[in-house]
C-alpha cells in the first residue's frame, strides 16, 4: 500500500478575455485583492484565434494573464472557479449585459509536471472535482518545455503562452526550492554577498 502524502501546493494563473485593456485592468485589481501579491504577467494583447466570444466580448478581443505568489492547495481551484464565474456575472450585471460576458475569467493552476484549466463542462479528457467544476489536464512539461494534449486548445498551444507559462513555473520551482517568492532571489543574493564581503 502507497503511502498517502500531501501533494506540494500549486501557482494560481488566471487568463482574462475582455474588450480591451482597459477591462483588463479593471479586473486586475479585483484578482489581486483576492490572491494577492502578483507574480508574472502577460500584458494584453490582440486574441486572434477564434471568433467563439465575438457576441460576448466583441470584434477585438485581447488577452492577457496573471499569476500569483501566493501558493495554494490544488483542490481550492473549486472554489475559485465559482468566484470566477460570480465576478463575470457581477461585471455583466454592471455593464448592463446580464445574459453576456464583457469579461470572461480561466482559472488554471500549474504543478511543475503539468497546467490545469479549470472548467463547468465535462469531457473525456476531464476530471471530475466537486461542486459542478472539472479540470483539464492542457499541458505537459517534458524535457525543458510545455508540450501539448490533442485536446488542448490552439491558443494555449502558441508559443506565446508557452513562453510565459515556463516562466511562471521557473518561478514556481525556486519557491518549492527555497520557499522565497521569485521577486526576492537578488535579495537573497546580495545577502549572501555581504556575508562573504565581511
Amino acid at each position: 500500500m502507497g503511502e498517502i502524502r500531501t501533494p506540494a501546493k500549486v501557482k494560481i494563473v488566471v487568463g482574462i478575455l475582455a474588450k480591451d485593456a482597459e477591462s483588463v485592468k479593471a479586473v486586475r485589481d479585483i484578482l489581486q485583492a483576492k490572491f494577492g501579491e502578483e507574480d508574472l504577467n502577460l500584458e494584453p494583447f490582440p486574441f486572434t484565434f477564434t471568433n467563439y466570444y465575438k457576441e460576448e466580448i466583441g470584434d477585438a478581443p485581447v488577452r492577457a494573464f496573471f499569476s500569483y505568489e501566493q501558493l495554494v492547495e490544488r483542490e481550492t481551484i473549486v472554489d475559485i472557479k465559482l468566484w470566477t464565474n460570480d465576478v463575470e456575472l457581477e461585471i455583466a450585471q454592471e455593464n448592463g449585459t446580464p445574459g453576456l460576458r464583457p469579461v470572461n475569467l480561466d482559472p488554471g493552476y500549474m504543478t511543475l509536471g503539468q497546467f490545469f484549466l479549470a472548467t463547468t463542462k465535462d469531457q473525456r479528457q476531464r476530471v471530475y472535482m466537486q461542486r459542478g467544476i472539472f479540470v483539464e489536464p492542457t499541458l505537459y512539461f517534458q524535457d525543458g518545455h510545455f508540450h501539448a494534449f490533442d485536446w488542448t486548445y490552439r491558443d494555449y498551444q502558441s508559443e506565446r503562452y508557452i513562453k510565459y507559462l515556463e516562466e511562471v513555473r521557473k518561478r514556481l520551482a525556486y519557491q518549492h526550492s527555497t520557499g522565497r517568492p521569485y521577486r526576492l532571489r537578488r535579495e537573497t543574493t546580495t545577502m549572501k554577498g555581504e556575508r562573504k564581503a565581511q
